[in-house]
């Protein structure tokens, strides 16, 4: 078995990546297809947690009416929604699965005790992480960026719906420039919309890297996890 690169890793996904084309809800083939990679991850023997966002089913700064801390715990619940589905996903491959939330419901999911979920993935589990921190005022990279340092993740997977970080919106701007390496601090002084600043320097504190690719290009999780090159590497200076 060829030599790992990372042992233990972190797939942070977004909401919006979920949802595919359809642009908002839970699109199956794209959960499906991320199941499959995370199986194929586990073939080689890393350990694997997953954090997801919730953005295809509320953000709530698209409602600033709304008091911001109850904005965000209903996106926290929106995340557990995801994580179910996918949990779902992956038990219909045969591969065990816990999920963990930071906010209690016992009727459905664990919750999030970092001892427990270190044994989980010793014991060749797949843990997902679900509502976040379990704060409002935390995005869900920040919750990544936690998680990953708790359990000491050898590194974050950040899959978007680009291959990568850019100097701008690539997806308005067809000039943008992407980058192929950056250091945290460049992320920070640049503000590049890649990370919110607490997830980035939580990063930069715990020497975490993170590599920041594309979901829709079939096996990219898969080459990310084995540490081939590809989407934007972002590491301290």
């Amino acid at each position: 078995m060829q030599k790992l690169k990372y042992n233990r890793i972190v797939l942070k996904i977004s909401g919006e990546a979920l949802a595919g084309e359809k642009g908002f809800g839970i699109d199956q083939e794209v959960v499906d297809s991320i199941a499959e990679e995370i199986k194929e991850i586990r073939k080689y023997g890393i350990s694997v947690a997953v954090v997801v966002g919730g953005g295809n089913i509320w953000r709530g700064r698209n409602y600033p009416q709304l008091d911001r801390a109850t904005a965000d715990y209903m996106g926290m619940l929106a995340t557990v929604i995801n994580a179910l589905a996918l949990q779902d996903a992956l038990e219909k491959r045969n591969i065990e699965t816990r999920v963990q939330t930071a906010i209690e419901m016992r009727a459905i999911a664990e919750p999030y005790i970092r001892r427990r979920a270190i044994r989980h993935l010793e014991k060749g589990r797949v843990v997902i992480f679900a509502a976040g921190t379990g704060n409002p005022f935390f995005s869900t990279d920040t919750a990544a960026a936690l998680r990953a340092a708790e359990i000491e993740a050898d590194v974050i997977l950040l899959a978007k719906r680009v291959d990568g970080v850019y100097d701008s919106d690539p997806l308005k701007n067809p000039n943008a420039q992407k980058f192929e390496s950056l250091d945290y601090i460049d992320i920070l002084n640049m503000g590049l919309g890649v990370m919110d600043s607490t997830a980035t320097s939580l990063c930069m504190d715990n020497k975490i890297p993170i590599i920041v690719f594309g979901l829709n290009q079939p096996g990219n999780i898969v080459k990310a996890a084995l540490g081939e090159n590809i989407g934007t590497f972002v590491k301290g200076g």
